[in-house]
């Protein structure tokens, strides 16, 4: 029976594109004006520190900014980086630029989940701080309270499956009692090496899920006694 689900965001909850489209090229034209603007706040001071740190020498306040705008070209998932980034996307949530993108089928499913007892929980390569933004500012609300917790990538890889154990052993839920949403097949092969229920949402995509995995197209097509 299951008795808890853990959904990734994008591609899964929400749209590739939001986060593409949307989030990322924010924080990429407005990185260079906020850095500037907080150099000397704590957690700004934090993250420069954390920047030069991670490539091993000094740099100066254009240097810092120059390598962190490369590593969001490069789609890096570095620590400061996505720090500063849900810094960013905070400003933007508050000031009204954007809100979170929702796909309607998984706002039910979710909320009906929830309303059932079921336990829900976040894992996604973007930073917890970033994944609770997102759905504080949804197209639907502040969602928060559907979520008894959140995971990113400090507890683990997505591709590995001691992620998965890692967080098997803080839900305190057997393996079989777990089921794992995403729409990356690495993840859902993790998942599943830990024991988990893994299922594939397939979204737009025009082929069909991995014949290894269960897929749909949607959240609206979830039959949770399938994993019974």
């Amino acid at each position: 029976m299951i008795k808890a689900i853990i959904t990734d965001i994008e591609g899964t909850t929400s749209s590739l594109s939001f986060v593409k489209d949307v989030l990322f090229p924010y924080a990429r034209t407005h990185l260079s004006e906020f850095v500037t603007e907080h150099q000397y706040e704590d957690n700004l001071q934090a993250i420069l520190s954390a920047v030069r740190q991670e490539v091993g020498k000094e740099l100066n306040l254009e240097q810092a900014i120059e390598q962190l705008i490369r590593w969001i070209d490069q789609d890096k998932k570095i620590t400061p980086l996505k720090t500063l980034q849900g810094l960013m996307w905070q400003s933007g949530y508050e000031q009204g630029d954007f809100k979170g993108h929702m796909y309607p089928d998984a706002y039910q499913a979710l909320r009906e989940w929830h309303q059932a007892g079921i336990d829900l929980f976040v894992y996604s390569s973007g930073s917890v701080f970033a994944q609770k933004l997102l759905f504080g500012h949804s197209e639907f609300g502040d969602l928060n309270y559907l979520f008894k917790d959140y995971f990113d990538t400090r507890i683990g890889a997505k591709i590995e499956s001691t992620s998965y154990q890692h967080i098997l052993e803080s839900l305190k839920h057997h393996g079989s009692e777990v089921l794992f949403l995403s729409d990356l097949e690495p993840e859902l092969k993790a998942a599943r090496q830990a024991g988990m229920h893994a299922l594939c949402l397939v979204r737009d995509q025009a082929s069909p899920g991995p014949e290894a995995y269960p897929w749909v197209r949607d959240f609206s097509a979830i039959q949770l006694d399938a994993f019974n």
